[in-house]
């Protein structure tokens, strides 16, 4: 994966283009798929790569774009956040549970 696509929706396509194609949301205490409907434990995945985007002329914009998959094969997708004072508290403490691919 590249070190940075460009803006967050660029770097959202290019993901999608090599795999990251489900679009996680969180449940309560879980990631969820709304494409498929399915709810995943935090347990299940790693995180593969941050992406950051600071919003150059309003910090309203800024977002942090999470590739994660799973141990599951073929379950790869992505999760956006805010952060600073945007940042959901539901997402962080949920990110927060997941493991950071080393690879």
């Amino acid at each position: 994966m590249e070190e940075s696509y460009g803006t967050l929706s660029e770097t959202i396509n290019a993901l999608k283009k090599v795999g990251y194609t489900l679009d996680f949301n969180i449940g309560q205490a879980c990631l969820v798929c709304n494409h498929s409907k399915t709810e995943f434990s935090p347990e299940q995945f790693v995180i593969d790569k941050i992406y950051r985007f600071e919003g150059v002329s309003n910090p309203d914009d800024q977002s942090i774009l999470y590739a994660i998959s799973s141990t599951k094969p073929g379950v790869k997708g992505v999760l956006v956040n805010g952060y600073g004072i945007s940042a959901d508290s539901e997402t962080n403490d949920l990110i927060a549970k997941l493991v950071i691919n080393s690879n």
